[in-house]
């Protein structure tokens, strides 16, 4: 028998760690599909950006430059970049066991998980579903929700209410949720269909006042938003399943920020209407609002929460759908009954990811990095103020450690630049030379930092995207 597994003589394997950027660069264009990427234009990059280490909130690329990594590895990352606890974490359950499955069997540290999360989440949440990400958190919450409707005998009630500009992950049950056509549209044929609703507008937005609770409009306006809200789920209650809402933040939307009282006055209807409310905070949760979760900010709690990003600390993908005691006791019975919730993932309740995902918690509590963040918004309200008059700057938006400074062709009337100019990536594709990255959504400029990043590399931040939209005007110049 040959015992020899080495790779073949005749398929010779590169030392990857040994290769310079221009051969990683050659594998790169020749193997890697790149999420939400154009990939023709992909491949006319020379010198993408590759990375190979980090240090608290900065990354480095091959080069040896350094960067503020200013979208928190997209939206995920609180304490920053090889933080000795979460590595200790880590290597502390390696030197165990890495993965065990939860079907049939338990592991330490998603019991302890589970026990934690319930602890601080908001009232009532108390049982635990783990998956692997923030699209699966809301598979699992979808499933769940109609699945319980089933299980007590209202059948009918199987549709789901999201909002306009809404985004809950790229998961075909997630995707039907979406309102936003750049992502969704092209699969609508095999989605299922839901029903949108409008959330309540903001006026422009002054980072002078940098809270939530001055996220506060017009009464006039919001009471029209709640007569609205309410004859919409009124007219849909007897079907409705659930209303399904990232709370205080819209994210992929654009960092929409809703009025105070939107959350609260969702949470009444709802139980006026026997509906229930799925808030999915993947982005929201663990401090970046300036509150543990979003939903505390008026002090409500969902049927149902979604949670990931940064419930590892953006070590791990690991994803969490917390429901209440009546929702779980609906799938219980008799096992030939069919109640049975018949969903899993082979890496559900994943050992390592959860024993960091503890550890980053008490971290997160210990820290107060909720805090923190509220510092942080004014930090960013202080460093973007020199922006609100620029011409080019339709709206900036803060809440917590979340900041939005949103690109216009000109401010009156509001006018958007044509998608096809790109302007958002143009400007995060300078910042790069500043020692600045950030991602863009169209052109809304986003600003999330780990929350354990300091007030000097918020500072820079904000004083490179200044530098950038001042220095250079031919940005904002049609050139037809």
């Amino acid at each position: 028998m040959n015992n020899d597994f080495s790779s073949p003589k005749s398929v010779p394997q590169p030392e990857i760690t040994e290769l310079n950027a221009a051969e990683l660069t050659t594998l790169d264009h020749r193997h890697v599909w790149h999420p939400f990427t154009p990939m023709s234009a992909w491949f006319s990059k020379k010198d993408p950006l590759i990375i190979t280490h980090g240090q608290d909130e900065y990354l480095y690329d091959i080069q040896g430059r350094r960067y503020i990594d200013g979208v928190s590895s997209l939206w995920c990352n609180i304490h920053g970049h090889r933080v000795p606890e979460l590595d200790a974490a880590m290597q502390r359950q390696l030197s165990k066991v890495a993965h065990t499955t939860l079907l049939g069997a338990c592991n330490v540290p998603s019991i302890q998980l589970a026990a934690e999360l319930a602890q601080v989440a908001p009232a009532g949440l108390e049982k635990v579903f783990y998956s692997d990400n923030g699209s699966t958190a809301v598979e699992v919450a979808l499933k769940m929700a109609f699945q319980y409707w089933q299980n007590i005998g209202r059948s009918e009630k199987t549709g789901f209410l999201s909002m306009t500009a809404a985004y809950h992950g790229d998961t075909l049950g997630a995707v039907s949720l979406g309102h936003i056509d750049a992502f969704h549209a092209r699969y609508r044929a095999i989605n299922f269909p839901s029903l949108r609703a409008d959330l309540p507008q903001i006026p422009a937005y002054s980072p002078a006042n940098s809270t939530i609770d001055s996220h506060i409009v017009p009464f006039s306006l919001f009471s029209e938003w709640d007569n609205y809200i309410r004859d919409v789920i009124a007219a849909h209650a007897n079907v409705l399943a659930a209303v399904v809402i990232e709370p205080v933040v819209q994210g992929a939307g654009g960092m929409l920020m809703q009025p105070h009282g939107t959350l609260s006055r969702l949470r009444k209807l709802c139980d006026e209407h026997e509906v229930l409310l799925i808030c999915d905070e993947v982005m929201t949760g663990f401090g970046r609002t300036g509150a543990l979760f979003a939903c505390d900010h008026e002090q409500i709690s969902p049927d149902i929460l979604c949670l990931s990003k940064g419930l590892t600390g953006g070590y791990m993908p690991l994803g969490a759908t917390l429901t209440h005691q009546r929702i779980f006791d609906a799938f219980c019975g008799d096992p030939n009954a069919g109640r049975t919730f018949f969903h899993g993932h082979t890496f559900t309740g994943h050992p390592l990811a959860c024993e960091v995902a503890r550890v980053s918690l008490q971290m997160i509590l210990e820290r107060d990095l909720s805090r923190r963040a509220l510092e942080m918004s004014q930090w960013l309200a202080d460093g973007l103020r020199a922006l609100r008059d620029h011409p080019n700057v339709g709206d900036i938006r803060i809440t917590g450690g979340i900041a939005a400074v949103e690109i216009v062709q000109q401010r009156t009337p509001l006018t958007p630049f044509p998608w096809q100019r790109r302007m958002g990536g143009e400007i995060c594709r300078r910042l790069r030379s500043h020692g600045v990255l950030l991602r863009p959504l169209g052109d809304v400029v986003v600003i999330m930092p780990p929350l354990a990043a300091t007030k000097a590399s918020v500072e820079q931040i904000c004083d490179s995207l200044q530098s950038i939209m001042r220095q250079f005007p031919d940005l904002f110049t049609d050139h037809g």
